[in-house]
């Protein structure tokens, strides 16, 4: 009879699990909700999304959607940041190749079995290296400071992003309110069926 007993309570709590249907979320308009909901619907859709998976990212992305202002912000940090890449590139191409020769230079020098001979060429190959790095010394600062301003802009656009997104995860925070009562309730659930277990021999 007991058993009886634990299986029909057993059943009818899996049962009453199954019905309990999930509480729909309150509709307040707010970036993390559609965040999730752009992110599942092109993962539904088989689309590729374009978010990085960083809630942040997200969240920001969304409140773009419809701001020209933080548009605009945007595509500018974007380009920017294509053109310093793009001037660095060509900088860095033209000053890594003398650094090649002069690398490469230094190592055939090593092969050479002339003890002064060797020293001569080392000397001169080191003359014009240092030549050359006295002549590019303003390009390498300038280079440096643009690296560095580069770094700096992507600091403040993190900060920038965080700091703009802050509300609306708060603002979600109080569309989801959190409440012990369901909890509690399944915890009294679950007290129950361990104290049948306990009972049953």
């Amino acid at each position: 009879m007991k058993k009886i007993l634990f299986v029909t309570t057993l059943v009818v709590s899996v049962l009453s699990c199954r019905e309990n249907k999930p509480r729909q979320s309150p509709t307040v308009e707010n970036a993390v909700d559609n965040a999730e909901s752009s992110v599942s619907s092109s993962i539904k859709k088989n689309t590729r999304y374009s978010g990085d998976g960083n809630l942040v990212n997200e969240i920001y992305q969304e409140l773009l959607k419809n701001n020209k202002a933080l548009q605009d912000l945007d595509n500018r940090i974007e380009n920017i940041q294509k053109e310093t890449d793009a001037v660095l590139s060509e900088y860095d191409d033209i000053m890594g190749k003398s650094q090649t020769y002069y690398n490469d230079a230094t190592a055939l020098s090593n092969s050479i079995t002339d003890s002064i001979t060797k020293r001569q060429i080392e000397n001169e190959i080191k003359a014009s290296s240092d030549k050359y790095d006295q002549k590019t010394q303003t390009i390498r600062d300038l280079i440096s400071k643009i690296k560095a301003n580069r770094a700096i802009l992507y600091n403040e656009y993190t900060v920038f992003k965080i700091r703009k997104t802050l509300p609306e995860i708060e603002k979600y925070q109080n569309a989801h309110p959190l409440k012990t009562d369901p909890l509690n309730q399944f915890i009294n659930k679950q007290n129950t069926l361990l104290e049948e277990l306990k009972k049953l021999k």
